[in-house]
């Protein structure tokens, strides 16, 4: 399993081009097996697009049920030990309450995160393919 992060989540869904190829392979390696997204992506897109910082082809209900059918995508849910997770990362980390659930989930997932959000990249304690 992989997960994205949600600008990865939103590129991919648009065939943007400032997917790395080091990230479109492992995407791609991974539609035969689990993509995941935390569900505190949801709600980051909908605030975006309440701000007017993200424009989305279609509305959001259609847009999240079109993102979350491709192939291997799932939703990770916000759990308790996520939550918990989010207020007890290891070393320094920021402030951002949503990177700290993304990070959160992908480290109680056991997972590497897909991001090129350069504060995760240098945060050491999560693995990360950018």
């Amino acid at each position: 399993m992989i997960m994205l992060d949600t600008h990865i989540w939103v590129w991919w869904v648009h065939g943007d081009s400032h997917l790395t190829q080091t990230q479109m392979e492992a995407i791609a390696a991974h539609e035969e097996d689990v993509i995941g997204v935390s569900a505190i992506s949801c709600w980051e897109i909908a605030k975006l697009v309440e701000y007017g910082r993200l424009e989305l082809p279609c509305p959001l209900e259609e847009w999240f049920e079109q993102a979350l059918s491709y192939p291997g995508m799932h939703l990770l849910p916000l759990t308790p030990e996520i939550a918990i997770e989010s207020t007890r990362l290891p070393g320094k980390f920021h402030r951002d309450p949503v990177d700290q659930i993304i990070v959160a989930t992908a480290r109680v997932s056991n997972c590497p995160l897909v991001t090129s959000d350069q504060r995760i990249l240098n945060y050491p304690h999560v693995v990360t393919i950018r």
